[in-house]
């Protein structure tokens, strides 16, 4: 299943995005992790895409969109409902991985009506624990522009417990995939999973942190079994 890269603008600012499947197929847009691109998402957009349209958006400060300095969770949430405004898409599933899935349950809080399913792979909506160091910038170029780490990771240090206070809001089905063996609190998933009102948590157990990459055809099976549904 070929890939197509675009560009597109949106609030006046430039972004890419690949595409896979048919434009008629019913839509998910994909939201990669932190320092990632929508790249990372073309193995299982191969295929998702032969059943549906994967919209795998490079987010803010990442692959060939734009890198405006300010980054937020919240930032990256607006960017979100301009891309599905731009892409006429009234309501999709949303993919979100990591960073990507945070601004997945942001997303799906604010704009309930527009989410149709939602899915997140391994990663809670940010919380209050020990501290990160925020590491200072490599020597070495990187593939997304760095200011986007101590500004994402200053927003984990100091969550806004609104996010957790509002899972209840969302309306969609959902699944969250843990990674079992990850560095994410797997009992935090569980927790989250509590509180949205219709979600299922499935672990797919020593996959870590990356389930698509380590462990492509269990992610794809538990996805292909809860859109089924």
């Amino acid at each position: 299943m070929k890939t197509r890269v675009n560009q597109l603008e949106l609030n006046g600012l430039p972004f890419q995005y690949r595409e896979t499947g048919e434009a008629s197929a019913p839509p998910i847009v994909a939201l990669h992790a932190l320092g990632m691109s929508g790249e990372s998402w073309d193995h299982a957009a191969a295929v998702l895409g032969e059943k549906y349209r994967v919209l795998a958006l490079d987010q803010r400060g990442h692959g060939g969109s734009a890198r405006p300095g300010q980054y937020t969770f919240e930032k990256m949430c607006e960017d979100l409902l301009h891309f599905a405004d731009a892409m006429n898409l009234e309501t999709f599933t949303l993919l979100g991985h990591s960073m990507g899935g945070t601004v997945s349950y942001l997303f799906s809080e604010t704009f309930p009506s527009r989410v149709e399913r939602l899915i997140v792979e391994d990663t809670p909506p940010p919380f209050p624990d020990k501290p990160l160091d925020i590491p200072s910038e490599p020597s070495d170029p990187l593939p997304f522009d760095w200011p986007v780490v101590p500004s994402i990771m200053q927003q984990l240090n100091e969550p806004d417990p609104k996010w957790w206070a509002r899972l209840p809001d969302i309306s969609a089905p959902a699944l969250i995939i843990g990674g079992g063996a990850s560095h994410i609190p797997q009992d935090k998933l569980k927790e989250v999973s509590g509180l949205i009102p219709n979600c299922e948590l499935v672990t797919i157990e020593d996959a870590g942190h990356f389930v698509h990459d380590d462990n492509l055809p269990e992610f794809l099976a538990a996805v292909q079994n809860f859109l089924s549904k």
